[in-house]
């Protein structure tokens, strides 16, 4: 059995699942998920427990065990706790700022970038140069976050760009003088 997927999912305090044929929907303070479930996978709830378990012992049904129950985790935890993702922006001059519910950078182009985000989504900006993406599904702020870093990835030479908090980036010699 996989190692991931024998693991059991425990709801804390103020998370109900609600089990069905094919799909799983998981509500807690913060919001409510739900999923749907390959058939050959099934989802037990046992108390404030749930199991995942598979119907047999193909190739296939082995990555999807392991793969559902970590969906299932990341929704429990979810609507319980949320998922952040931080940002900071090196670069001299460049700044982030929110306008209503708009992020708006100015990254060195000739016009600010706006950037919307989806419904269920927070950005806060902690001070001109930290971005702080906040939400309950793991994928989506995971994917908010990357294509806020896209609009300027950090580059090599001076590591100027948007960056995760915390991510190393391996820089490069400049020019080397001929002589």
């Amino acid at each position: 059995m996989s190692r991931i997927g024998r693991k059991p999912v425990s709801l804390p305090k103020g998370v109900t699942a609600e089990i069905k044929e094919s799909s799983v929907h998981v509500r807690g303070p913060k919001g409510e998920l739900s999923m749907s479930v390959l058939p050959s996978i099934t989802i037990a709830a046992e108390g404030p427990v749930l199991h995942v378990t598979r119907a047999s012992d193909s190739k296939a049904d082995k990555a999807f065990h392991g793969m559902t129950r970590a969906l299932l985790a990341n929704m429990v935890q979810g609507v319980s706790q949320g998922f952040q993702k931080d940002l900071e922006i090196i670069g001299v001059g460049w700044r982030a700022q929110m306008q209503g519910r708009k992020l708006v950078l100015n990254l060195g182009f000739s016009h600010p970038v706006e950037y919307d985000p989806p419904q269920g989504i927070e950005i806060a900006t902690d001070g001109p140069t930290k971005i702080s993406v906040k939400g309950i599904d793991r994928q989506v702020v995971g994917q908010v976050a990357s294509e806020i870093r896209e609009f300027r990835p950090p580059e090599p030479y001076k590591g100027k760009g948007i960056r995760y908090v915390g991510e190393y980036v391996i820089r490069k010699a400049g020019k080397a003088g001929s002589k």
